[in-house]
C-alpha cells in the first residue's frame, strides 16, 4: 500500500505540472520544451534555498518565479526574435542545464536534513493524531509521512487549481484563452498578443517549476537529471484526463488534468509493482501515451458505427 500511497502524493504533486503542460500546450497551442528545464530550475532553486536553512515556503515560491522567468524568456524569444516556438523552448531548455547547474552547484543536492513541506505537513499532523510512524486507515496500514502529505499536496492542488479557474475567468484570463484559439481577432480589438504569450508562457513554467519544487522535497534531492521526459507525462496526464471528463468546459478541463496525472502515476506503480523492470519505464510511458492518444478515437468510431 506504501507503493500506491506515494504514488498518489507524486501525482498530485505532478499534476501541477499537468496544468503548466495544459496551458501552453491546449490554451496556447504552443510545443513549449521549456518544461524539461523550468521543472529543473524550480526543484534547483528550492534545494539551495532550504540547504541554506531559507524557510520551504519562501523557497517553494522563489523556484515558482524562477520558472516564470524561464518560460518568460521562451515567450521573449518567440514573439520579440520571431524564433519558432518549438526552437524557443528548446534553446531555453538547454541553456537552463547549465544554468540549473550553476545554481546547485553540483548535479544533485540532497535534502535529508533540511526542513521541508512534507516535514512540517507531517508535524502538523503528528500534533492532531498521537500514534507511532504507520496509520490504520479503512483497513490499511500507512505511512504517516505519506498519509499526512497526500492530504498537504491534496489541499495545495486544490487551492492552486481553484484560483487558476478563477484566474481565467477574469477579463485578463479570458483575453489569455482567446489569445490560444483566436490571435488574429484578439490583435483586431486591441489587445497586445505578443504579451499574453509571455505571460501565459510564464503562468506554465511557472507551475511546472512550482510542481519541481514540490518534488523535490517529496523525494528528498534534486537532480539535474530529474527533468528527462516530464513533457510527455504533462502531455500524457492531459490527454488522459481530457478522455476521463470527454468535456471542453475549463472547470473540468482543470480537474481532469489533475485526475489524468493521479492515474498515470497510479498506473505506472501498478506496472512497477507487477514487476516491470525500471529500466522500461520511459518505454512504458510512451505506450501509455500513444493508447491515451488513440483510443478515445477509436471508441469514438465504434459508437459511431454502432449508432449507424
Amino acid at each position: 500500500m506504501n507503493l500506491l500511497t506515494s504514488a498518489f502524493a507524486l501525482g498530485l504533486i505532478l499534476s501541477l505540472l499537468a496544468l503548466g503542460v495544459y496551458i501552453s500546450f491546449r490554451i496556447f497551442h504552443f510545443p513549449d520544451i521549456t518544461t524539461e528545464g523550468s521543472i529543473t530550475l524550480g526543484a534547483a532553486i528550492c534545494a539551495v534555498m532550504l540547504v541554506k536553512g531559507i524557510h520551504p515556503i519562501i523557497a517553494t515560491v522563489a523556484g515558482f518565479v524562477g520558472g516564470g522567468l524561464a518560460g518568460a524568456t521562451t515567450g521573449v524569444l518567440h514573439t520579440k526574435f520571431k524564433l519558432h516556438g518549438l526552437l524557443s523552448g528548446i534553446l531555453v531548455m538547454t541553456a537552463l542545464y547549465s544554468v540549473n547547474l550553476h545554481v546547485m552547484g553540483k548535479s544533485n543536492v540532497p535534502l535529508l536534513s533540511a526542513r521541508t513541506l512534507p516535514s512540517i505537513a507531517e508535524e502538523i499532523g503528528a500534533k492532531f493524531v498521537k500514534t507511532s510512524t504507520r496509520l490504520n486507515f479503512l483497513g490499511w496500514e500507512l505511512n504517516q509521512q505519506d498519509f499526512f502529505v497526500v492530504g498537504a499536496s491534496f489541499l495545495f492542488v486544490t487551492v492552486v487549481s481553484v484560483l487558476l479557474y478563477f484566474f481565467f475567468r477574469t477579463n485578463l484570463g479570458t483575453a489569455m484563452r482567446a489569445t490560444g484559439d483566436n490571435p488574429q481577432m484578439i490583435r483586431a480589438l486591441g489587445a497586445n498578443v505578443d504579451g499574453m504569450i509571455i505571460l501565459g508562457l510564464a503562468l506554465s513554467n511557472g507551475l511546472i517549476a512550482l510542481s519541481g519544487a514540490l518534488l523535490a522535497q517529496y523525494q528528498g534531492f534534486a537532480d539535474v537529471q530529474m527533468g528527462i521526459g516530464m513533457v510527455v507525462w504533462g502531455l500524457a496526464s492531459v490527454i488522459i484526463g481530457e478522455a476521463l471528463v470527454g468535456s471542453q468546459s475549463l472547470g473540468l478541463l482543470i480537474t481532469g488534468a489533475i485526475m489524468g496525472s493521479i492515474l498515470f502515476r497510479l498506473l505506472v506503480a501498478i506496472a512497477l509493482r507487477w514487476g516491470l523492470n525500471p529500466n522500461d519505464l520511459k518505454l512504458i510511458t510512451a505506450l501509455f501515451v500513444f493508447a491515451a492518444l488513440i483510443l478515445p478515437n477509436l471508441l469514438r468510431g465504434k459508437m459511431r458505427k454502432a449508432v449507424k
